[in-house]
């Protein structure tokens, strides 16, 4: 999924303006354009720093920076402000991951995954926590059969139009021993309409790698 949805909220005019500068920076990351989803970010959290949704869009922005400890500080805000945000829960999830936090991201997923979020978002953490599943560093996190109905559930959700779930669904076959479902689920996901370049040289690489028989690892 190539981003979030947009986030509404309702209120006053005051609230109107910044719920649509919130969702012009959403934009903006979409774009790359993350400098300017900076500013629209500053200028919101200038007239109300807890505004949560800006919290949110700007853990986005430090995550794309490599600042994961001050992107886990915006999310925890968020959630604070709002328990049930859980496209924060869901970005807090894959930091941890990103830092190695594996027992605190994988409770995360499975908590989020009880909620029952609307599709979409469902589809996101299924692929989140099958990718986790599949390429775990630590053994003891892995669980390719799983990852394989997690995988499988989210790309039947996106109707298999997703090239990066697909991807994932690929690798979780690699870790369970078939590298023949995973060498052709790979194939598949090249074969994505408008898939980015950046994501088709990924996913070439996993092919690559799956060809050699050798599984994906963090």
């Amino acid at each position: 999924m190539r981003g979030s949805v947009p986030i509404i909220v309702s209120g006053g005019a005051g609230r109107r303006v910044m719920a649509n500068l919130c969702n012009k920076a959403e934009e903006e990351i979409k774009a790359g354009n993350f400098a300017g989803a900076k500013r629209d970010v500053d200028t919101i959290l200038h007239h109300d720093p807890e505004y949560w949704p800006a919290l949110y869009v700007r853990a986005r922005i430090f995550v794309n920076q490599g600042q994961y400890q001050l992107a886990i500080q915006d999310c925890n805000e968020a959630l604070r402000k709002y328990r049930g945000f859980v496209e924060a829960s869901s970005l807090r999830a894959t930091i941890n991951t990103h830092l190695g936090k594996y027992s605190e991201a994988l409770k995360e997923y499975n908590y989020l995954i009880s909620l029952h979020p609307r599709l979409v978002t469902l589809a996101r953490v299924l692929k989140q926590r099958a990718w986790l599943q599949a390429t775990c560093p630590d053994p003891a996190f892995r669980n390719g059969q799983q990852a394989v109905k997690d995988a499988k559930a989210a790309c039947s959700i996106l109707q298999w139009k997703d090239e990066n779930t697909i991807d994932a669904l690929a690798a979780a076959y690699a870790e369970t021993g078939d590298f023949d479902s995973a060498v052709q689920f790979a194939s598949q996901a090249l074969t994505v309409k408008d898939i980015s370049p950046a994501d088709s040289k990924r996913i070439q690489r996993h092919l690559e790698s799956f060809q050699q028989r050798k599984p994906i690892r963090l």
